[in-house]
């Protein structure tokens, strides 16, 4: 494709950006109050030292993850949860990638890693009480979860939007998404079929946790996991390409700053979505109440950690 079609079609993606569910998600964001989520009172020395320092490989950021996932159980912290999940997608990415999975290696390291970056960057702000640079969505997922007021479910989920709905268009941003567009595109889009399969193996594991407790969980949710699934599966992910595309061709500075607002919005929307009034507030009570007094942390952690490294 030429580079004035390329424009062409970056200008069209940015129109894309904007539907009438995303709109509906910037005002659930401008009526959210961020400001609400504090960090705690005082940075945990052990938590800061090993997010300190940028992660030079997939290795390495799986390895960190998972001593920061076993610190954050040991403390009963449940910023655990989505590190759960996203320590294991680490580790099944480089997988993949040392068996040849993808087309493009290197790109495939460099985007892991820094992927990871982004969300260790955040943490470790968030750890030390910097606000400044805790994005709004990474600001709700961690103080929701150092709160202990949502569901487990919910703090899964408010991890996942924060990573896929913010950081991911700003990590193809910053790996590149040229030369050979095409495919880079598919291996971003197969990285899908892994993600998809976490997914659903933390869906069976959480159900199994409340139905412990509350007699068909699945039907008192409705809809809510399938939908809080598709905040952080396919369509996050071509959004996020999307993004990144206009902000790669379109050099036309309000565009692009425009694509960042949107970005963010989005993804604070999402996370005020996670915690609205989804479910019948009775339901939500009593699954609240489980949590309290039928479910351990370390139970929760221990069910969804061994259904997803069945996956």
């Amino acid at each position: 494709m030429t580079a004035p079609l390329r424009t062409l079609s970056a200008y069209g993606d940015a129109a894309r950006l904007l539907d009438a569910r995303r709109v509906r998600g910037m005002a659930r964001a401008l009526r959210h109050d961020v400001e609400q989520y504090d960090p705690p009172d005082t940075p945990d020395a052990e938590l800061v030292a090993v997010a300190q320092g940028a992660f030079e490989s997939v290795a390495d950021a799986a390895e960190r993850l998972r001593t920061l996932e076993d610190l954050l159980r040991e403390r009963e912290d449940r910023r655990a949860v989505f590190l759960t999940i996203y320590t294991r997608m680490t580790e099944r990415i480089h997988a993949r990638i040392a068996d040849g999975g993808f087309a493009d290696a290197e790109w495939m390291r460099a985007y892991t890693t820094t992927f990871a970056n982004y969300y260790r960057r955040a943490f470790l702000a968030f750890e030390r009480g910097e606000l400044g640079a805790v994005p709004d969505p990474w600001r709700i997922a961690f103080g929701t979860a150092t709160g202990g007021d949502a569901l487990v479910m919910q703090d899964a989920f408010l991890g996942i939007n924060a990573h896929i709905n913010y950081d991911l268009a700003l990590t193809l941003r910053d790996v590149g998404i040229d030369a050979d567009r095409a495919a880079k595109l598919a291996d971003h889009r197969a990285v899908n079929e892994v993600l998809a399969r976490l997914i659903d193996a933390q869906q069976t594991a959480l159900a199994e946790v409340y139905a412990a407790g509350v007699a068909d969980v699945d039907a008192a949710l409705g809809r809510l996991d399938e939908r809080l699934s598709l905040l952080g599966l396919r369509e996050g992910r071509e959004q996020a390409w999307r993004v990144a595309v206009v902000l790669t061709d379109v050099g036309f500075p309000p565009v692009a700053s425009l694509a960042r607002w949107v970005l963010r919005a989005t993804a604070t929307g999402g996370a005020a979505f996670v915690l609205g009034p989804t479910v019948d507030p009775d339901v939500l009570a009593e699954l609240r109440r489980f949590e309290r007094e039928g479910v351990e942390l370390a139970d929760v952690l221990e069910r969804l950690g061994d259904e997803l490294d069945a996956t």
